[in-house]
């Protein structure tokens, strides 16, 4: 049978971009895998998710080669599609993140991806002051005025693309295509952070001024101050997922243990 334009589309670098089923299959099993609800060792068999997510077992055939690319899954003849062990994902994959993010495990793929930034971009940051073109150093404090604004007015959904982008441009500053190419699972947990409420509603105004300073810094060459900015920037994100963790943990307890499963008063 032909695929429909629906089926299948995208680009052959091994990742197709996939939209329609593709996409909705990648998601549900991706989601699955990395949430926990497939196992490591569990065997998948074609003809079952065909059949159970009413697709072409073409499509199945397509989304389990994008998730052996993340080392998810492997192939192995006369066995299966058998789920792979987190220890041999790419967690550097950006659906991976999102998808760890969706799980049950979310504060624990925050508390890793803040620890790799914690050491990647303070040094960025200060190569940054270096390297930085002085066009590129004017468009990042214009940035982080922008950020100060919306922060202080409570437009997160524009604060987090703002952010986004400060941190990106921090990375591509630095001319270390290592630091830069880790803008997109930064832009993952950001976003996180923000969809599952890891974040102070409005940004205290330390972290909107240490953004400023970081900028500044940047600007006038010094990577001592841009290094110890960003610093701080990492530390205070810690310490506001752990805080908002504590409190949702907090409240989860205080639902399961009302008469009724209500929260007590």
């Amino acid at each position: 049978m032909a695929q429909t334009a629906q089926e299948t589309s995208g680009t052959d670098d091994g990742r197709r971009e996939l939209t329609g089923l593709h996409s909705r299959l990648l998601e549900a099993l991706g989601t699955a895998i990395c949430g926990g609800g497939l196992e490591p060792g569990t065997v998948l068999f074609i003809e079952d998710l065909a059949e159970e997510h009413a697709v072409s077992r073409s499509v199945v055939r397509e989304v389990l080669r994008v998730l052996a690319s993340m080392g998810l899954v492997e192939s192995r003849r006369r066995v299966g599609t058998i789920i792979q062990h987190p220890r041999g994902w790419n967690v550097y994959d950006p659906l991976v993140i999102r998808w760890r993010l969706a799980g049950a495990g979310r504060i624990g793929q925050l508390r890793t991806i803040t620890e790799l930034r914690s050491a990647v971009e303070p040094a960025a940051a200060a190569l940054a002051a270096e390297r930085a073109q002085p066009r590129e150093a004017s468009e990042l404090v214009a940035l982080a005025a922008q950020m100060w604004e919306a922060g202080q007015s409570g437009e997160m959904d524009l604060f987090l693309a703002l952010d986004i982008d400060f941190h990106r441009r921090v990375l591509a500053a630095s001319r270390n295509e290592m630091f830069e190419h880790l803008h997109q699972p930064i832009a993952e947990v950001l976003t996180g952070r923000h969809a599952y409420g890891l974040m102070p509603h409005h940004p205290h105004v330390d972290a909107l001024q240490f953004h400023v300073d970081v900028a500044q810094a940047i600007q006038r060459h010094d990577s001592d101050t841009a290094r110890e900015r960003m610093v701080r920037i990492m530390d205070r994100t810690m310490a506001e997922t752990k805080s908002i963790w504590q409190e949702q943990a907090s409240d989860v307890r205080g639902t399961a243990a009302a008469p009724g499963g209500t929260a007590a008063e």
